[in-house]
């Protein structure tokens, strides 16, 4: 008896970041750098705080909007961090930050509508925008141009279809940061053709060498961003599951009438423990972004000596190699390095077509860790260069 199934969800390819954690986890003596996720335990006093919710019995349903003291919080923060004014109503407690993606392009978006998605980036854009009934309009990002969103190429693919921008910075696979010069250079355009954005700032408090800039911060543009935040990365509460999505009240309350239905609230001991994190939290933010720091330049230092090219990343944790001096394509280089070294990393490929002859390693582990791989993928080079 065959199943009917949905033919949309049945044509979406499974995660490319995913298929290579899947392909380690059954390998013994494997080191895998394919995951974004912090090697930090939560902080004790964050988790005490989820300890004592659930020691008080603060384990019921809240508003669907999220605690107001968390909203509260939220507002606080991106005052004192971006000095963008928000209020309360204006923001609303999610389920991490990819709810909020998900359900900014369903509130959003109408069939026929057309979305730009910068790639290299995030895995769950185009699927999220082919869910909504949208189409993708890919904007091939270029190393040349340090994978920031230039003018000239946003210009060049806005169309009378054009609805909502996705804005990935820091970025996810790349590294790379906008700053606000380059904010500054495609907001005019945004505005005056009546262009939403979703600014996935899901790795702002990681930025090395500056303080991240919003485009919801240019003169503007705060009433057409939907600004996605979380607290997943930053404090390491992954498995928390605990987000937020900031932007125009009406959009808002359409984004929190799809929540209603499908999630009702974040959970609760996690809404108590993202109060604490923002109140107290700075000093870990800087411990574990200076920890991110020292192994980025580490795996800058090691590819130069192995001479494998790397364009500097400034945000996030992960470094985008460029493998196409050894003749091989990203997928069959990272089947290879995991069959030979048994050291997983992620094809370029799996964030966007233009990702090909690269490949994404994850510095989200210990030192320790990126040592006994960077041994293994430099016996991997010296064998591809002698073939």
């Amino acid at each position: 008896m065959s199943i009917p199934l949905n033919r949309t969800v049945e044509a979406l390819p499974p995660s490319g970041i995913r298929k290579y954690f899947d392909v380690v986890q059954g390998m013994d003596d494997a080191i895998s750098l394919g995951v974004g996720e912090p090697d930090f335990d939560t902080p004790w006093h964050i988790r005490d705080e989820g300890i004592y919710a659930l020691e008080k019995g603060r384990t019921h349903y809240t508003s669907n909007a999220g605690l107001m003291e968390l909203k509260t919080e939220i507002c606080r923060y991106l005052a004192r961090t971006q000095n963008i004014r928000y209020a309360e109503d204006d923001v609303f407690v999610t389920v991490g930050g990819s709810e909020a993606i998900d359900l900014c392009m369903r509130a959003l978006l109408n069939p026929g509508d057309e979305v730009l998605i910068p790639q290299p980036s995030y895995v769950s854009y185009e699927p999220c925008a082919l869910l909504a009934g949208a189409k993708s309009v890919i904007i091939d990002l270029r190393e040349a141009d340090d994978f920031r969103l230039t003018k000239q190429a946003l210009s060049s693919h806005i169309t009378d279809k054009t609805r909502l921008l996705v804005l990935p910075y820091p970025n996810n696979p790349t590294g790379a940061i906008m700053e606000k010069k380059d904010l500054e250079a495609i907001a005019r355009l945004l505005i005056d053709r009546d262009i939403y954005v979703l600014s996935d700032e899901i790795y702002g408090e990681l930025t090395y060498g500056g303080r991240h800039c919003s485009i919801a911060s240019i003169p503007g543009m705060q009433e057409r961003t939907i600004l996605v935040g979380g607290f997943s990365k930053v404090y390491a509460m992954t498995g928390w599951r605990l987000g937020y999505a900031v932007g125009p009240k009406d959009l808002i309350a359409q984004m929190l009438k799809i929540h209603q239905y499908a999630i009702m609230c974040a959970p609760s001991m996690s809404q108590y423990a993202g109060i604490e994190a923002l109140r107290n939290g700075d000093e870990d933010i800087a411990m574990m972004r200076g920890e991110f720091d020292k192994r980025r330049r580490y795996l800058l230092h090691s590819f130069a000596q192995m001479g494998l090219e790397c364009f500097t990343p400034y945000g996030a944790f992960y470094v985008f190699p460029n493998i196409g001096a050894f003749g091989l394509s990203s997928d069959d280089f990272v089947m290879r390095l995991l069959r030979e070294e048994k050291l997983a990393v992620v094809p370029g490929t799996a964030f966007g077509a233009c990702g090909e002859g690269f490949i994404r390693i994850s510095y989200a582990y210990s030192l320790d860790t990126l040592k006994r791989a960077m041994e293994r993928l430099a016996r991997f080079l010296s064998r591809l260069k002698e073939a």
